[in-house]
């Protein structure tokens, strides 16, 4: 069924386009409720649509030659996804799954393209989508060809960490360990060890779903280059060797 006009226009992608064209949009969109781990979009089928987060969180993921499940990145309210395939009306190059309840929004391919060539404005949030995902992309990149898998784990949660109103980094509605592991190509076990290993070392602290970064220097030195440089890491060594040990006979 439609989505109410008051939706569509809450949607970033659509802010500052004139009522008529908001109105049609809001009439050709429907909307759907997925669940915890339902594919929203599975790789390899055809792009019938663009898709808007409404409400609640995805993760895109691929799966390797070998059949290793690799998480890209999350997607939070008010982002879209799906525009590769809506472009050039290839298959879908990843799948999309729902981290936890989430309301998703489609605009049919059709309509969607119309707006992207037609509407200068929407065409250059789309290059600036662009740009930001390719620089998302180079980061995860560098951060998976590091070889220790405690340091990756650093790495993506660096990537996390946001600055507040009142001063402090913190890491808000921190992923389960299970999603952090195949963002970083390891196991779950390492990310649980690598995340007692810091709140051990005071370096961050668990309240809920907020991981509050204590000493974000640390934190960015751990990220950077390990641990072994860090003031009280003799204790978090032998994890981190341990670590090591089961990506090793992951692989094999």
């Amino acid at each position: 069924m439609p989505i109410p006009l008051e939706t569509a226009a809450n949607i970033p992608l659509f802010k500052g386009l004139d009522q008529e064209t908001l109105t049609t949009v809001a009439r050709l969109m429907s909307s759907r409720i997925y669940q915890s781990h339902d594919i929203v979009l599975r790789k390899g089928d055809s792009g019938e649509g663009l898709a808007f987060l409404l409400d609640g969180k995805l993760q895109v993921v691929d799966v390797t030659e070998d059949g290793r499940e690799i998480g890209i990145h999350f997607i939070s309210p008010g982002a879209y996804f799906g525009e590769l395939a809506v472009i050039d009306g290839q298959p879908r190059s990843a799948s999309v799954v729902s981290v936890k309840t989430s309301e998703v929004a489609f605009l049919p391919a059709a309509q969607a393209r119309a707006l992207i060539f037609n509407r200068p404005l929407i065409a250059e949030r789309f290059l600036t989508h662009f740009a930001a995902i390719v620089r998302a992309s180079s980061r995860q990149r560098t951060l998976l060809s590091i070889p220790n898998a405690f340091q990756r784990v650093f790495a993506q949660l660096q990537q996390f960490v946001r600055d507040t109103n009142e001063g402090r980094q913190v890491i808000e509605g921190l992923p389960k360990q299970h999603e952090i592991a195949i963002m970083v190509n390891t196991s779950r076990e390492t990310v649980s060890r690598a995340l007692h290993t810091l709140m051990k070392m005071n370096i961050v602290e668990k309240k809920g779903t907020v991981l509050i970064v204590h000493r974000p220097d640390q934190l960015r030195n751990a990220a950077n280059v390990g641990l072994d440089d860090l003031p009280n890491a003799n204790g978090a060594k032998k994890a981190q060797k341990e670590a090591k040990d089961e990506d090793s006979e992951k692989v094999a």
